[in-house]
């Protein structure tokens, strides 16, 4: 058998970070056994879905390199969905119904009111239909044997069928719903394995009989705890609207390293400990769906970013050099990515190391100090090592040492409290930049 997997958005918005979780999960299980792992742009609902948020998901997967093998989309398979159907129709198990929202709406109060589960109530077969109203249909549910099936996640699962209500799977304007589509384009393409979020169980249990009564066997499950945002995110609350705002195109502009976001993303909710990897061929051969837990997994954006930097002060300079400014070269970079959060704050650096920046405020009692060491750097010979040969002559002249010797110096050459090694970024100041600023902070 070989492994199919499907990553299946609605283009109704931008994908958070739950969205990639699904996907990356999917695209791991596929990658790790050699299968294929597709994406479907479920964009069924016309009114809603959004040409732009279908450019918006490719460019996303793209930047994380999750590249699928296949891309269907559910509005060009509109012919299969009639007639499939069609033989559902035949075969009794979709059937029309008639009742408007607000009547549903008050038989479930009723029920509940009665202390008994709100499942629909199916009308008598052979009721005439009301006239001039367009019926929306429903699926039939086997009433049974029990809904069961192995997770790969969540163990053993049981649904008794006569507690969940016939799901709605095609509007009375002939609109598809998700359900039915679903199940038509996985036996379709041959999908093997659906890996989505826990709240989908329940669809799991009604798509189970709609793979029997299609004649296709359905394929394994696998359902994620969902993502809670936690820490600098506040505790609690599912992953969706919360942390949209949060979504892919901000952690991107943002400066994230996409195989930050994927490494905590493949190791949240299980047992083993969070690492920065640099490859995606790295998650993948850890990667199973046994050492997942059932609670939900805590996302921190601050845990993102720490595993960002941490990356980032390891990658050389050919994994980033599409990405940065053109002044910046290896030396450049190799002085940098230490002292950066995200590859973005390399910009800022352009002016420092190659350009002019404003004197900075200097206090008065170091000002005859840095007009000493614009002197002292005008007379050393800068083939050698010339910072530590300006700061052994500073000290040896003025008596300065630690931090009143070295911090003046810093804040005139860089504008900067802190940063990378002076000795190295004053090579790539170079000399005549190095005397002018010194001299500039002194007046």
């Amino acid at each position: 058998m070989t492994v199919v997997t499907r990553f299946a958005p609605s283009p109704t918005g931008q994908l958070h970070v739950g969205n990639i979780r699904t996907a990356l999960h999917n695209a791991l299980f596929a990658r790790q056994e050699g299968g294929r792992f597709l994406l479907r742009i479920d964009d069924t609902d016309l009114e809603r879905s959004r040409e732009e948020f279908v450019e918006a998901i490719h460019a996303d997967l793209d930047w994380l390199g999750l590249h699928p093998d296949a891309v269907i989309r559910q509005s060009e398979r509109f012919a299969l969905y009639e007639r499939e159907f069609e033989r559902l129709q035949a075969a009794g198990r979709v059937y029309a119904c008639y009742e408007t929202p607000e009547e549903l709406d008050l038989r479930r109060k009723v029920l509940l009111g009665r202390g008994l589960p709100p499942v629909y109530e199916r009308k008598p077969e052979g009721e005439p239909a009301p006239e001039g109203v367009a019926p929306h249909w429903r699926f039939r549910l086997d009433h049974g044997a029990p809904i069961e099936w192995n997770d790969l996640i969540r163990g053993h699962q049981k649904f008794d069928p006569a507690l969940i209500s016939d799901p709605v799977v095609r509007r009375a304007d002939g609109s598809w719903l998700y359900l039915l589509p679903s199940v038509i384009d996985d036996i379709d393409v041959a999908v093997t394995h659906i890996v989505r979020g826990e709240d989908h169980v329940t669809n799991s249990a009604v798509q189970i009989q709609m793979f029997d009564a299609l004649g296709a066997a359905p394929p394994h499950f696998a359902h994620q705890a969902l993502l809670v945002a936690g820490g600098s995110e506040g505790a609690g609350g599912k992953l969706s609207k919360r942390l949209g705002s949060t979504g892919v195109d901000a952690l991107r502009a943002g400066g994230i390293e996409a195989m930050a976001l994927l490494s905590l993303l493949a190791r949240l909710g299980t047992s083993q400990p969070v690492e920065a990897r640099a490859s995606f061929a790295d998650l993948a051969a850890g990667f199973d769906f046994s050492i997942f837990g059932r609670a939900p997994a805590h996302f921190d954006l601050a845990e993102v970013e720490q595993l960002s930097a941490r990356l980032l002060h390891h990658l050389d300079y050919a994994d980033v050099a599409d990405r940065l400014p053109d002044a910046i070269g290896e030396a450049e970079w190799q002085a940098l990515r230490g002292n950066l959060a995200h590859l973005g704050e390399a910009a800022a650096w352009v002016p420092i190391l190659h350009g002019e920046i404003a004197p900075p405020e200097v206090v008065p009692d170091d000002k005859e100090f840095l007009g000493r060491a614009s002197q002292a750097a005008a007379r050393l010979d800068w083939a050698d090592e010339p910072w530590r040969a300006l700061t052994d002559a500073l000290k040896a002249a003025t008596g300065r040492k630690g931090r009143a010797l070295f911090h003046p110096l810093r804040v005139a050459l860089t504008g900067r409290d802190s940063g990378p090694e002076m000795a190295l970024l004053i090579r790539l100041i170079g000399k005549q930049r190095t005397v002018e600023r010194l001299f500039q902070a002194s007046r």
